[in-house]
């Protein structure tokens, strides 16, 4: 039972970081795909269209043997979830990382962390007492993490080692690396994207709240974003051949999106979520600059520089001080809980005994 229970501990942590490697696939299966030439809007559209139609059939089924009701206040949370998470967080990042560059990108996604955190303390959602020893670890470790993630993507230093599996990064990686034009513009896109992250996560959070059929929210939250993300591209597309998939990098780079970027990986983040809440989750996203640090080196063929060592030194640091602070969090919770039971406990027969002498 004990390492069951262990195992059940840590399953959040594993599930987190396999997400993060997802994700850096799917950055990197995007970047060429739109290095070739296919348009973000549209490989946002086709990618959840994907999603949606492997997951709405399940949800029906699902609901019709659980008897869930989808209310219309409901499926208005839904709505503004795919807003947030596909409409604008997937769009702006692409959008972004074409105005600038995929450094600033990186970046401009660790303000994730922050900004969910502030959200989750104004809702109430994230305990912060400034008095409390553990709350100042919680703040201080928030920031050494997203001081790590920068100092990863923005510090490279001295090179320590190359991996060359590969000559040198395709063409594609190199023309889309290229792109550093229309700096603020980018960064503004991306500080959006941040946001609007942020807000999914905490949206996510108050919805499973009242509402815990997960692959249901998930699948409206595919097909909302969809309809959405198709009705923003006839507007902003206006060559009908960008809608053409060639039959290369860019229907992987749909199916992988479609699967293993949405599915998966959105279904992991619904659970962890309810597990562990929306903190827990972004945090997580200065981890996965680490990784992409590292996979860049193993799998592009670029130099390991001391900035992504260190960077990743840090980001760990500050990672495990907050999850050490909200374990310590929770075991005073527990022994409060405890506590007041005890006392309880003990006060129930000094008044059975009081009620039983006034009877006499």
């Amino acid at each position: 039972m004990g390492v069951r229970r262990c195992l059940w501990e840590w399953s959040p942590f594993a599930a987190m970081v396999i997400v993060e490697f997802l994700d850096v696939g799917l950055t990197t299966l995007s970047k060429a795909a739109m290095s070739a030439g296919m348009n973000h809007f549209v490989f946002v559209v086709y990618s959840n269209a994907l999603a949606t139609f492997i997951l709405l059939p399940s949800s029906f089924f699902f609901n019709r043997t659980t008897g869930s009701t989808l209310s219309f206040s409901l499926l208005s949370k839904f709505f503004l979830l795919g807003l947030l998470g596909i409409t604008i967080m997937q769009n702006f990042v692409f959008a972004g990382i074409s105005y600038s560059s995929p450094t600033l990108g990186s970046a401009m996604s660790n303000l994730a962390p922050a900004i969910t955190f502030v959200l989750a303390v104004i809702l109430g959602m994230e305990k912060l007492n400034i008095s409390s020893s553990i709350s100042q670890i919680k703040v201080m470790g928030t920031v050494v993490s997203i001081s790590g993630a920068l100092l990863v993507t923005l510090y490279k230093g001295s090179p320590i080692a190359s991996f060359q599996f590969q000559p040198s990064p395709s063409q594609p990686f190199q023309s889309l690396l290229a792109k550093t034009d229309d700096w603020v513009i980018g960064g503004l896109f991306l500080a959006i994207a941040s946001l609007s992250y942020a807000a999914w996560n905490i949206t996510q959070a108050v919805i499973l709240q009242g509402y815990s059929c997960q692959l249901t929210i998930l699948a409206f939250y595919c097909l909302f974003g969809t309809i959405q993300s198709a009705i923003l591209s006839l507007i902003v597309v206006r060559d009908p051949n960008a809608w053409n998939l060639r039959p290369d990098i860019e229907l992987i780079s749909i199916f992988y999106s479609g699967i293993f970027g949405t599915v998966v990986t959105f279904s992991v983040l619904t659970w962890c979520l309810k597990r562990k809440g929306p903190v827990f989750v972004t945090l997580f996203k200065p981890v996965g600059i680490a990784i992409a640090a590292f996979m860049s080196a193993v799998f592009l063929g670029e130099t390991l520089h001391v900035g992504s060592v260190i960077g990743a030194l840090v980001i760990a640091i500050g990672f495990y001080t907050v999850l050490w602070a909200q374990s310590k969090e929770r075991n005073e919770e527990g022994l409060e809980v405890d506590r007041l039971s005890s006392s309880a406990a003990q006060a129930s027969p000094l008044l059975e005994t009081h009620e039983s002498n006034a009877i006499a």
